[in-house]
């Protein structure tokens, strides 16, 4: 099989610009006086410039890049809903984009009346949608709104019902832009579970774009990273989170961490979606480059980037193991529901002996079951009154 045959995409030389209208050529009249003066009455913006890439068959590819990079350009000319100004996009096969909340359906429809308006233009035949409903449904645990108007659903019901059709798809391949972004913890879990058994079958090709850089090393086999328009580098998943990093966040990223020399990983279960209460347990591994390394710290944060909670093993006068360098960090994940960081250092002698700091960290979801409210659970309770 030719390298050609071997490729589900091929992106060559592709560029893509928009024309976006000045102020000041509003009216008729002012359109004929910028014809006599010859000036344009607009000016071009140029959002992809001469990308090249490509994706193997099989493969589980990741798509990073901060707002305005030109990666939603880039996912719509994947998809065939642009036309590139120059250059060509070459799929070998059948795609389905999962791209836009709500593309494909009507908002005055029925759930029910939009999954069969959505398998029709998936290709699928009403008696294939009868045999699958069910199914449909039952992912979405949507199965007593099925009833209501689309426009009654929040966002994430539609985003659960929307992901539970197309992964219904015979395609070869599959394109997913921030699916992980909406809906609630149990979705995410499906989620994962689903990209899992595609990444172990590797007979279909996907494209996901997230920015849970977790995700991205669970699940790529390569990612590429996008920024003004231009790829900046395409490779290892971990090198890909790193440079992301980098881009997004330049006040915060510690150039010493062009390879991570202290890691994170998730010791007591694949997936990284827990309930409130849960153990979390983390492995954390540090370089052995990395000389005088005396002492460990977690740190974990909010998605905002709040401190949430930290400590290291100066304060808990915990000393370091004499025979390898990784320890285990235990904790007790008494948080509200949300997404979090868990970030790790390693120190000196003291907390101010910084000598490697792990910016990137491990992101974390929890969901929690309990009626509070809140960051994180405290311990309490009332006096003076009796229990009901």
């Amino acid at each position: 099989m030719s390298q050609q045959e071997e490729n589900a995409v091929v992106v060559d030389n592709l560029s893509k610009s928009f024309r976006i209208p000045l102020d000041n050529s509003s009216g008729v009249k002012q359109a004929l006086v910028n014809f006599h003066k010859r000036q344009r009455g607009y000016r071009d913006f140029h959002v992809l410039d001469k990308v090249s890439f490509s994706i193997q068959k099989g493969e589980f590819f990741g798509i990073l890049g901060r707002n305005g990079s030109g990666k939603s350009t880039l996912l719509k000319l994947l998809a065939g809903i642009y036309t590139p100004n120059a250059g060509a996009v070459h799929v070998q096969g059948s795609l389905t984009p999962f791209i836009e909340l709500g593309v494909g359906f009507n908002p005055e429809l029925t759930a029910r009346e939009n999954v069969f308006l959505n398998g029709a233009l998936l290709g699928f035949s009403r008696e294939e949608m009868n045999g699958m409903y069910d199914e449909i449904v039952e992912f979405a645990e949507l199965g007593d709104f099925m009833m209501e108007k689309l426009k009654n659903f929040s966002s994430g019901m539609q985003v659960r019902l929307a992901f539970s059709i197309a992964i219904k798809s015979n395609s070869d391949i599959l394109l997913f832009d921030e699916v992980l972004a909406v809906g609630d913890s149990d979705f995410q879990q499906k989620c994962f579970n689903y990209f899992r058994k595609i990444k172990e079958e590797q007979d279909r090709t996907v494209i996901l774009v997230t920015h849970d850089m977790s995700a991205v090393q669970k699940f790529c086999t390569r990612a590429l990273v996008m920024n003004n328009g231009e790829v900046v580098m395409i490779g290892d998943p971990k090198d890909a989170a790193i440079t992301y990093q980098a881009i997004n966040f330049p006040e915060k990223y510690d150039e010493k961490s062009e390879r991570q020399k202290v890691d994170l990983i998730l010791a007591n279960q694949e997936d990284n979606v827990f309930k409130t209460g849960d153990t979390l347990e983390l492995k954390i591994v540090w370089d052995k480059q990395l000389k005088g390394v005396e002492n460990i710290g977690v740190a974990i944060m909010s998605s905002d980037e709040s401190y949430v909670f930290g400590t290291n093993t100066i304060i808990d006068k915990i000393a370091l193991p004499d025979d390898k360098r990784e320890l285990i960090y235990k904790a007790k994940l008494n948080l509200g529901s949300g997404t979090y960081t868990a970030k790790a250092a390693a120190f000196g002698e003291t907390g101010d002996d910084t000598i490697f700091f792990n910016n990137l960290g491990l992101t974390f979801h929890v969901k929690e079951d309990a009626q509070w409210g809140g960051l994180t659970y405290l311990d309490h309770e009332w006096v003076g009154g009796k229990q009901k």
